[in-house]
């Protein structure tokens, strides 16, 4: 989950790499660093606790910066501790050889005992410090520092993205396997970053490492190998519109203002998909069988974009009788496959080791693979048979908001489109649906500005509540489920969701007087019963996704009707509550403790 940056140009290398790391910093914020080189061979060596922001002084302005090669990292502790010790960049003995890593090394110890035997120094409890002793270990005259990274990651088991610098030459080397590392040349250098976001106001396209390729950037010039023989460089990728977008508004935290663009994030999915909806064009472009070739549908996706999938399943299950399941990735390698099966794999970056890791486990006869992610050059697209991007632009808050809705929303248009085409469809239903589907933009923006104000005076009610409960029935359980989920990512309190008919099983002995429980209600009738039963514990209701009138001056709830996909608008009250108690309680919701944006280990 750590980011990595690096350039190799004339002038201002570490200011380079540290501007590129500020758009990494969703990637990892417990450490960060840079090292460079300056033109005399003398190294810049800097490392923070305190946020990539800190670098700014040290690293010194821009035109007075006169390094020419440098690394940039910042991190998500996976092996040792949150110190500056375990910082990177790491340096080799010697103070010449610098690496940053994203990944694990699974053999570290092992490789770490036979190099102190052969006489290295560690100075970190981390794992990568193995790289860099191994570079140097191999660096010996005469091989150059590709060569000799190639050379020390044969010896790696685990995963890694690495880029090395040798401030005595001001050489850049760089290699992957099973972590994501884009390449790109611009008008002023060289750059290396882990996400081509980091990269985007500098470069118009870039390339992608594929496992194993060494990409060496010197004097000399670029030199694209693997180990034991040569490769052509890998075709360019034009930067995506969307990633240049970035979410500007009222908040000073980035999720305020993501939550706020969903409206138009929404707009822009409908815009872009909905014209190739009723001919069957989007499903027909994307190269999918016909939906009467295929006899299940599995989603597989870890957390929001897992709950995400739940609701795009529902319109396969709804409007088209088909069979669907829900696979949470980590465990799919326990799953029994079937044939004629369409697998939509989730992941808003599309480098979610363990999605990828159960696309692993597929046998041949699988079926298809369809990739929904906001990034479609990522491994995830290039692993899958068809790829289809969310559109939601830059989601810089940890938490997703935006790419949440842009899933469903994406998702719901593909299947929409395959059963417009099929003979399963409900004829009734999907009308319903491509309907409700070109008003969702007005209902987000009517729920955003409805819910302002009543988000902030729950949090300040609930502001010393230890736990929630989050119900719903059907299609509205998987708003549930992310209500309780955001909750929990950004104020640290406990958060349960429960599908509401379960109440009398058990989770009705956490209702208490006050307990604050959030009904997602998706118009089935029965919740009438299950917010009873919790207003006859004393139970604090807040009620979301029905419509109200008012009879004789007192309200009348109705039982709301919309799409197969649930109600999606009550996930914006639910994102507004969470952040809004989060700021309360002083917690910082672009960067939640413990958590990264990109899920690059399992």
């Amino acid at each position: 989950m750590c980011g990595i940056t690096a350039y190799c140009g004339p002038s201002a290398a570490a200011s380079r790499a540290r501007a590129a790391l500020e758009r990494l910093e969703y990637r990892g914020y417990d450490s960060a660093g840079v090292a460079a080189r300056h033109p005399d061979g003398s190294r810049v060596h800097l490392r923070t606790l305190d946020g990539v922001a800190a670098l700014a002084g040290p690293v010194g302005e821009r035109a007075a910066d006169a390094t020419t090669a440098a690394i940039g990292h910042t991190r998500w502790a996976t092996h040792g501790g949150v110190t500056e010790s375990n910082a990177h960049p790491i340096e080799d003995c010697g103070g010449q050889l610098f690496i940053v890593h994203n990944g694990i090394v699974e053999n570290a110890d092992v490789l770490r005992a036979h190099l102190i035997a052969a006489g290295h120094r560690f100075a970190s409890e981390v794992d990568s410090e193995v790289i860099v002793h191994l570079v140097e270990q191999a660096h010996r005259p005469g091989v150059g520092l590709g060569d000799a990274l190639a050379d020390a990651v044969t010896r790696l088991e685990g995963t890694w993205a690495v880029v090395a610098l040798d401030t005595r030459t001001g050489a850049l080397a760089a290699t992957a396997h099973g972590s994501p590392l884009v390449f790109a040349e611009g008008d002023e250098g060289a750059y290396f970053a882990s996400d081509v976001g980091a990269i985007t106001p500098v470069v118009s396209a870039f390339r992608v490492l594929e496992d194993d390729d060494v990409v060496e950037v010197s004097a000399e010039g670029m030199r694209w190998h693997r180990a034991g023989g040569s490769c052509r460089p890998r075709g360019l990728w034009p930067v995506p519109k969307t990633a240049l977008l970035s979410s500007k508004g009222r908040h000073r935290d980035h999720m305020g203002n993501e939550i706020d663009e969903q409206p138009l994030v929404a707009q822009r999915v409908v815009d872009a998909l909905a014209p190739a909806i009723t001919d069957g064009l989007l499903w027909r472009g994307l190269g999918l069988p016909p939906l009467d070739e295929i006899d299940r549908v599995t989603i597989i996706g870890c957390g929001t974009s897992l709950h995400a999938g739940r609701a795009i399943a529902g319109v396969f299950a709804r409007v088209g009788g088909l069979p669907t399941r829900a696979l949470v990735a980590s465990e799919a390698a326990h799953e029994v496959w079937e044939p004629r099966t369409l697998v939509i794999a989730i992941s808003q970056s599309g480098e979610t080791a363990d999605v990828l890791r159960a696309l692993q486990g597929l046998p041949a006869e699988h079926g298809t693979v369809l990739a929904l992610t906001n990034n479609p050059s990522s491994s995830l697209a290039r692993r899958a048979d068809a790829v289809i991007d969310c559109l939601a632009g830059p989601e810089i808050g940890v938490a997703a908001t935006k790419t949440f809705v842009a899933q469903v929303l994406t998702g719901v248009c593909v299947a929409l489109s395959g059963l417009t085409v099929s003979h399963r469809a409900d004829a009734t239903l999907l009308d319903a649906d491509v309907r409700a589907l070109t008003a969702t933009p007005e209902s987000l923006s009517t729920a955003r500005d409805t819910w302002r104000g009543p988000a902030a005076t729950l949090a300040a009610e609930f502001a010393r509540a230890s736990g929630f409960l989050f119900l719903g029935r059907g299609v509205g359980l998987v708003y549930a489920a992310e209500g309780a989920l955001k909750l929990k990512e950004l104020s640290y309190r406990w958060a349960e969701h429960q599908p509401a008919g379960e109440l009398k099983h058990g989770p009705l002995a956490l209702v208490d007087a006050g307990t604050p429980v959030f009904v997602v209600d998706d118009g089935d009738p029965r919740l009438e019963v299950d917010i009873a039963e919790v207003t006859a514990r004393g139970g604090r209701v807040i009620r979301l996704g029905e419509r109200i009138l008012r009879v004789g001056g007192l309200p009348l709830h109705l039982p709301r009707t919309g799409p197969s996909w649930g109600p999606l608008e009550t996930v914006v009250p639910l994102q507004m509550f969470a952040r809004e108690l989060a700021l309360r309680l002083h917690r910082d919701v672009d960067k939640p403790r413990n958590l990264a944006k990109s899920v690059t280990v399992s």
